[in-house]
């Protein structure tokens, strides 16, 4: 057994991000993905971005342990064959804006016809049923209207800040890839079938509700206006680089004041609480920054530790691939792609003791696997020449 979902299928009609990284983490864990592109129009992340040797990156670290084929769902015999795959497997997976699946004929109500207790999911931006719901939608979109711009400032009234990553998209294709999870598992029990939804939008402001919205949790306690609790980042300069430095309970604060030569902040009234701390942040944190101006980052970082006090070097990227804990965790790996060459990705974040996760084969090419999955089906060579003419297939 190769992966905690083995012996799942899963039909990925999805594109970009949120789809293709929720099918990317079944497929890590086991399940048989089959994703299936357009024969007129590929998956844009195909064409996105730095690549190399016919991959770009973005596909590569999306598209992992996935065949491949191209269909026309605007044929009946693309349809035809889509139906044919159905039967077989456990999900269906789409990120279609709302009213497509109907228009092509490949609606949940339709998909069930042929597989009455299929997980059917689908990934929109807004969700189906609001004034936004059939609007072209993308990361930045989502980081607006959910608030998730305004919380990155700091502040209501500072100019409202993206965040530097596609947090949306990833993050709605883990809450999709568990949700998934979560259906397999009802089905297991009941036997039954069900339809998942899940939209960017939803996810983050859930997401955010998690440590952003205290001004907004108590019903008739509103905050109208969030403040910045402090303008300074816990992120200080020191001699020769940047490090991270976060003293939250009463002990590390402590630790903190003895470590930086400063006993006398243990007898100001303005941080004799953790409230009274967060209260007088600014304050805090800049006499912290002064403080931190005077070593290296190594010595600080050597005195700090010894300390107890959390913290640790800020790395760019090259530097974090060669970071001693990440070499322990052994989270990077080295594969050798049969198309892009030699690539470093990440194994799969969650660890399982007795189903061990495995990359079993790169992304795919456009329709690779044409021959074998239609093969599988019944087609024969000459049927394959047939499709591909008219246009059904690649």
């Amino acid at each position: 057994m190769s992966g905690p979902l083995s012996g799942y299928k899963v039909l990925d009609l999805t594109t970009v991000i949120s789809g293709p990284f929720a099918t990317m983490l079944l497929g890590d864990q086991g399940a048989d993905i089959i994703k299936v592109e357009s024969t007129t129009s590929p998956d844009h992340a195909r064409g996105a971005g730095y690549g190399a040797n016919e991959f770009t990156a973005t596909f590569l670290n999306n598209n992992r342990n996935k065949r491949a084929i191209t269909l026309n769902l605007k044929s009946d015999k693309g349809r035809e064959i889509l139906f044919a795959l159905v039967k077989s497997c456990d999900v269906l997976i789409q990120n279609f804006r709302p009213g497509v699946v109907e228009r092509l004929g490949i609606s949940e109500e339709q998909v069930r016809e042929h597989k009455p207790d299929i997980i059917y999911a689908s990934i929109s931006g807004f969700g189906e049923d609001n004034p936004w719901s059939h609007k072209p939608v993308y990361d930045p979109i989502i980081q607006a209207i959910s608030g998730l711009t305004t919380i990155q400032a700091g502040s209501d009234d500072e100019r409202p800040k993206l965040v530097r990553t596609i947090l949306p998209d990833k993050l709605t294709g883990m809450t999709t890839a568990q949700a998934v999870t979560a259906a397999l598992a009802h089905r297991e029990r009941t036997g039954e079938g069900q339809h998942v939804r899940v939209s960017m939008l939803d996810t983050v402001v859930s997401f955010l509700w998690s440590s952003d919205m205290g001004g907004q949790t108590f019903i008739g306690k509103e905050v109208s206006s969030q403040r910045a609790a402090t303008f300074i980042d816990l992120i200080y300069e020191t001699k020769t680089s940047y490090i991270s430095v976060s003293a939250m309970a009463n002990k590390q604060w402590q630790a903190l004041c003895k470590a930086v030569n400063h006993p006398e902040w243990l007898e100001d009234e303005r941080f004799a609480t953790p409230a009274l701390r967060d209260q007088h942040a600014n304050e805090r944190l800049q006499l912290t920054q002064e403080a931190l101006l005077n070593k290296s980052a190594e010595q600080w970082l050597e005195i700090l530790e010894q300390a107890g006090v959390p913290c640790a070097p800020v790395l760019n990227r090259a530097e974090m691939i060669e970071h001693p804990v990440i070499k322990a965790s052994k989270l990077i790996i080295e594969t050798q792609h049969p198309v892009a060459g030699a690539i470093r990705q990440t194994r799969p974040a969650a660890r399982f003791s007795k189903t061990e996760p495995e990359i079993r084969r790169g992304a795919p090419l456009l329709g690779e696997h044409n021959a074998e999955i239609l093969g599988s089906l019944g087609y024969d060579e000459q049927a394959l020449k047939t499709l591909r003419e008219e246009g059904v297939i690649t």
